[in-house]
């Protein structure tokens, strides 16, 4: 799930007691004791997004399991096809790999 501003709150201060309403507006419920400012959670937001969206890769390259992966090595060893193959050329053709990753 993509980061949303409580996130970056509590990614500051793991003990903050906050409620954010209509994903913009933070009701303090213990004052804010260590002044955490909306730019601090803005910049720790923008991080978390960042980090969210370099992984989408990752997220998207959805292999078989290994259990389903070597289930069908047998069958294509037993039945003379390329099951397996294709099933792995498929997620790196529907995800390529940009230059730097």
């Amino acid at each position: 799930m993509k980061p949303r501003k409580v996130d970056a709150i509590v990614s500051i201060d793991k003990d903050a007691q906050v409620v954010v309403r209509n994903k913009t507006e933070v009701d303090w419920l213990d004052s804010n004791p260590n002044n955490i400012s909306e730019d601090d959670i803005q910049n720790k937001w923008d991080e978390l997004v960042a980090e969210y969206d370099a992984n989408q890769y990752q997220r998207d390259r959805q292999y078989p399991s290994i259990g389903d992966q070597l289930d069908m090595q047998y069958h294509d060893q037993i039945d003379g096809t390329t099951t397996w193959r294709d099933a792995i050329a498929k997620v790196k053709a529907d995800n390529p790999k940009t230059k730097g990753k």
